[in-house]
């Protein structure tokens, strides 16, 4: 086996095996609170929750029909549409109008916030807690039935206000603001006529029933928990909440954190978000928690003690991020004073690369136009920041390319002295100026820089639904066409995702990719070595296969990397006087070995070789 092929032989295993790896990874076939504290997270719990020994146990029937009984107050923004139940004020119906299910227009919009009683029921309620001088049936909950007391419509020009006055001195009011994106602003207020000084504990929640039926559950996206505590991002899966330490008061698995000026916490999917926000100067309790009796995930931010004096009022404030996670808009936020707000899109492992990649994608598409054509100038843009690395690659393969008579003249020389012949090549290098390992830098170079572009792809919301040019119109899913109905000719839809059948009926981006890796080889001749050859031949087809069910702005990235990667190292060959013979090269790989044509012809009938 001659060095330089053995080399590339090494390299392409390497790169083979970190794909594979990649791709059956993806694809796999405590503390105590205080007791104020405590008694807050009781009257949280309690509320709106059958009791486990059946005693007032409430029927999911019953909960729905109390639900749609009561009053709504009609949500109505740029971005949003859905209501406000007057029973416990909560936020609980809420559609993307940008969104849509499908890449259908006329498919219905988004659907984040659903009530209780219904399947998969998601919701925020805001209330308070007893502490010191009220009963704790005398402070509203997420059960609580509020009345309008101004606004009729919540949009971003007409806030609302909902008051409940519990007969026995104090009058809470909610005023419920929204901007033209997805932020809510809760203002909290209790007015305190009596005699005596009270104290309370302002709480928000956002309850989630189950996890949600389109769950991706893949290793390279967050889906779950998500939190800021002082700086420190949490990111924990369902399953990892679920399987929190039991608190010994609520018997249920739970964790707390006592966030001291700056933070947040709430639920994260694919591309939606809901994010309890409290005042960033101020302190409060996050916590998370499972109810396996109920199959509820609770996010909790539980504020400070308000101590209200005799004739006094208090307000406190929370904003709740409701919505999809556009980064400038996430952006934009954080720019207002919510701390690592744009942390809270999963940027991965490689964060160091994919966020100024996703930056530099984000601004070539406000100027283009077109996430497909951008995908493809943000490859050129990445070709040429690594071209210094590159080049001297390809300089350096030129190079061994010359001395290779050189080289094969020297092992006719030492023969089997081993130390002769690498003594004598290391010589034969310095006097060259080769670097026989330079070849392998833009190889490990382009691992850590594919898995960053397949995780700015996979989970941006950008990429949803972004169309390309003709039957490419999702850039975050598999191309749509396939080879059972020959590539959209027939009236027959492709396969499903993720089937043994849509992985052999691969579509037109996953064949063009085969077809630039193969062509990508034949700047250099097929190596000698039978299974050299075999290993070359095969591969472009198996990453054909393999890249077949990935994201089409992934394979649209790889085929421009392969087409730029080819152009350069043509033109680099060229001036160094190693004129590539490509069509020679496709020739040469269709003809048998001397090995094969030996067998295959002590194989044949006599009188017929």
């Amino acid at each position: 086996m001659e060095q330089g092929d053995g080399k590339n032989l090494i390299l392409a295993i390497a790169l083979s095996m970190a794909v594979m790896l990649a791709w059956f990874t993806l694809f796999p076939p405590e503390e105590q609170a205080p007791a104020t504290a405590e008694a807050v997270e009781e009257q949280i719990d309690e509320a709106d929750l059958p009791s486990v020994d059946g005693a007032t146990t409430v029927t999911p029937q019953e909960e729905m029909a109390e639900t749609v009984e009561a009053a709504r107050i009609t949500i109505e923004t740029p971005e949003l549409d859905g209501s406000i139940s007057l029973q416990g004020g909560r936020i609980d119906e809420l559609y993307l109008k940008d969104y849509r299910d499908t890449v259908d227009p006329e498919s219905d919009e988004v659907t984040l916030f659903r009530p209780q009683g219904t399947a998969a029921a998601y919701f925020a309620a805001f209330g308070w807690a007893a502490v010191d001088g009220i009963d704790a049936d005398a402070v509203p909950g997420p059960d609580t039935t509020w009345t309008l007391e101004e606004g009729e419509t919540l949009t971003p020009d007409s806030p609302v206000t909902l008051v409940w006055d519990n007969g026995a001195g104090q009058v809470f009011r909610t005023t419920i603001s929204v901007d033209d994106k997805f932020m809510f602003d809760v203002s909290q207020s209790v007015e305190n006529v009596t005699e005596n000084a009270i104290e309370l504990r302002p709480y928000g929640l956002i309850r989630r029933q189950g996890v949600p039926s389109d769950l991706k559950n893949f290793f390279i996206l967050h889906e779950g928990l998500v939190r800021m505590s002082d700086g420190t991002l949490e990111e924990i899966d369902y399953d990892g909440v679920a399987d929190y330490a039991v608190d010994d008061r609520e018997q249920v698995p739970a964790e707390r954190i006592e966030v001291q000026d700056q933070g947040w916490i709430g639920w994260t999917d694919h591309y939606w978000m809901t994010t309890l926000i409290p005042d960033q100067s101020a302190g409060f309790r996050s916590t998370a928690k499972y109810i396996p009796a109920r199959d509820i995930y609770q996010a909790e931010a539980i504020l400070p003690i308000a101590s209200v004096a005799a004739g006094a009022s208090t307000t406190v404030d929370t904003q709740l991020f409701a919505g999809a996670k556009e980064w400038d808009t996430i952006r934009d936020y954080q720019s207002e004073g919510i701390t690592g707000f744009l942390d809270s899109i999963d940027w991965g492992w490689f964060f160091f690369l994919t966020k100024p990649m996703f930056w530099l994608l984000h601004n070539i598409n406000v100027f283009v136009g077109n996430m497909g054509w951008s995908i493809i100038l943000l490859t050129v843009c990445i070709k040429l920041l690594v071209l210094p690395l590159a080049y001297k690659s390809y300089v350096s393969m030129a190079r061994m390319k010359e001395i290779q008579p050189e080289m094969e003249a020297m092992k006719e020389r030492v023969g089997d002295d081993r130390q002769a012949l690498q003594q004598g090549m290391m010589k034969l290098y310095k006097e060259n100026k080769v670097n026989p390992a330079a070849g392998c830098l833009p190889i490990l170079l382009q691992i850590p820089i594919f898995f960053s572009i397949y995780k700015v792809i996979f989970v941006t919301l950008e990429l949803r639904h972004a169309p390309w040019i003709g039957w490419i119109n999702d850039l975050s899913a598999p191309d749509p066409s396939s080879l059972f109905n020959l590539f959209g000719l027939l009236p027959y839809a492709a396969p499903e995702p993720g089937s043994i059948v849509a992985l052999i009926g691969i579509g037109v981006l996953p064949i063009v990719l085969g077809v630039s890796m193969w062509l990508q080889q034949k700047l250099n001749p097929t190596p000698t070595d039978p299974t050299q050859k075999m290993i070359f031949a095969w591969m472009p087809w198996v990453f054909m296969f393999m890249l077949g069910s990935f994201a089409s702005g992934l394979v649209l990235y790889w085929i421009a990397n392969n087409t730029i990667t080819f152009m350069q190292q043509y033109a680099i060959m060229w001036s160094h006087g190693s004129r590539p013979d490509l069509f020679g090269n496709i020739r040469e790989g269709f003809k048998r070995t001397p090995k094969q044509a030996a067998a295959n012809d002590s194989d044949a009938p006599k009188g017929k070789k």
